[in-house]
């Protein structure tokens, strides 16, 4: 049972029925004006008697109205609920949940509903409504959703207030009513993607272009035609191939190429403590994800064969043997439940992991943070043994806020934030050298910046064929 507001100014608009019962108590036993104390005192007496009595009776009365008031409220506890929610919503985009009630009791309800979805699942407005349901019948509660946060978003529990025709007295109950709704990343690096791909098919010479694309990997022989590049010129096929329209000639033949194809592609996303780091208001780990996905799109496209790896010192998350739309459908599934834990990486075991997805050589792209030689000093170590076999690409994230504060010459408290964001961006320049010498590319870029740059050298080693 709760009690409304409604009943608490009731009980409070006792003041009035109570004062004036005093006042009318203390007039009728009232004295003259030149009476004695003792009679100022019994009118006293009588005016505090009937204000006690005047009180309780209200009081009797009010509570007896709110006792009527329960009495007549539908029970909440003979509600029946349906819920029906989207399996799954991108990031920053909204959903909508939908609650089914059914009055299964004989009395028609006027209740207030509580969905008690967590925080970040974004309720937008309030996630109470006010709802009647005839007896048998049913009612829908709408809510809109547009979750903060990546991963299960849930609610356990649904409140029903069920009132009377006063409003005074509630009844109330909780009903289990689980409901998940799980929210992806929202891979705003999409963007990108048709770009890419445009210079893809130029690469693969399926776009007219002034100079064809070259390509790396031998496609056919066919004729010579003008802008072809006369280095692709076959000799040998020129002068096995003889023109009808001209005794004794030849017709020009040239080599067609396109690019690399299934090749092989690891990504391996760090999700240690330093993947929980916000630059420019973005967690490295979604930075990394969205590079992931990007470059997987793009990658699945060109006909390569992609395995992802989310790991720490254990296996976070593995997707291995898709393609297509299947590829990002499982990635984005697998990333929505991963977080950053705040523990070292084992960089040690990661050429034992790469060589669970795959004994041929591929391109191992390592999404993680190199800012510093204390957090790359297990990166370095293990490099060599990746590099010996695999093309490696180290990728991670620029802070901005870094470059923008070391331009600082202010004040003094400017130029020492200046001297330390200098000395921090000379550490991370110094990390990114020595990963150079062991063999190893670099990709670095501010975070939105980030996954075309990662893109791009990718088409860049494909173009070069040195996938």
């Amino acid at each position: 049972m709760t009690v409304s507001g409604r009943f608490v100014l009731l009980v409070a608009l006792g003041v009035v029925p109570v004062v004036a019962a005093a006042a009318l108590a203390s007039s009728a036993v009232g004295a003259p004006p030149d009476a004695g104390a003792q009679a100022a005192a019994i009118a006293s007496a009588a005016g505090a008697r009937a204000a006690w009595l005047t009180l309780l009776g209200w009081l009797a009365l009010v509570v007896g109205l709110g006792a009527i008031d329960l009495a007549a409220a539908a029970s909440p506890r003979l509600v029946a609920f349906e819920r029906e929610l989207p399996p799954r919503v991108r990031l920053g985009e909204s959903a909508r949940s939908e609650l089914v009630l059914r009055n299964g009791g004989p009395r028609a309800m006027r209740a207030i509903v509580r969905d008690g979805w967590q925080p970040s699942a974004g309720v937008v407005g309030d996630n109470r409504t006010a709802l009647r349901i005839p007896a048998g019948e049913r009612r829908r509660m709408t809510l809109v959703l547009v979750p903060t946060r990546r991963g299960d978003r849930r609610t356990e529990r649904v409140t029903v207030r069920s009132s009377g025709p006063l409003g005074l007295w509630s009844r109330q109950a909780t009903h289990l009513v689980p409901g998940t709704l799980r929210v992806l990343p929202p891979f705003n690096s999409r963007v990108h993607l048709p770009a890419r791909l445009t210079r893809l098919r130029e690469l693969d010479g399926r776009t007219p272009l002034l100079i064809r694309g070259q390509g790396t990997e031998f496609d056919s022989i066919r004729e010579y035609v003008r802008g072809d590049d006369v280095r692709s010129i076959d000799w040998r096929a020129t002068a096995r191939r003889t023109d009808p329209e001209t005794p004794g000639g030849t017709r020009l033949m040239v080599r067609t190429w396109r690019p690399e194809r299934d090749r092989r592609i690891v990504i391996v996303t760090d999700t240690s403590r330093t993947a929980a780091a916000r630059i420019a208001d973005e967690p490295r780990l979604d930075t990394a994800f969205e590079c992931s996905l990007l470059l997987s799109a793009l990658a699945s496209y060109a006909g390569d064969r992609i395995d992802w790896l989310a790991y720490d010192r254990r296996v976070r998350g593995r997707v291995h043997g898709a393609s297509g739309a299947e590829l990002l459908s499982r990635m984005v599934d697998t990333m929505a439940g991963i977080d950053a834990e705040l523990i070292e990486a084992d960089w040690a075991a990661v050429p034992a992991q790469v060589r669970r997805l795959t004994s041929h050589r591929a391109l191992v792209v390592l999404l993680t943070g190199v800012d510093s030689p204390a957090n790359a000093a297990g990166l370095l170590t293990m490099l060599p043994q990746l590099t010996a076999k695999h093309l490696v690409i180290v990728a991670s994230v620029a802070d901005p806020a870094a470059v923008e504060a070391s331009r600082g010459t202010g004040d003094l408290d400017e130029v020492y934030r200046a001297a330390a964001a200098e000395r921090g961006l000379a550490d991370g320049a110094r990390v990114a050298a020595a990963l150079r010498s062991l063999g190893a590319e670099t990709v670095t870029a501010p975070p939105h910046e980030l996954p075309p740059a990662l893109a791009d050298r990718y088409l860049a080693l494909k173009a070069a064929g040195r996938l």
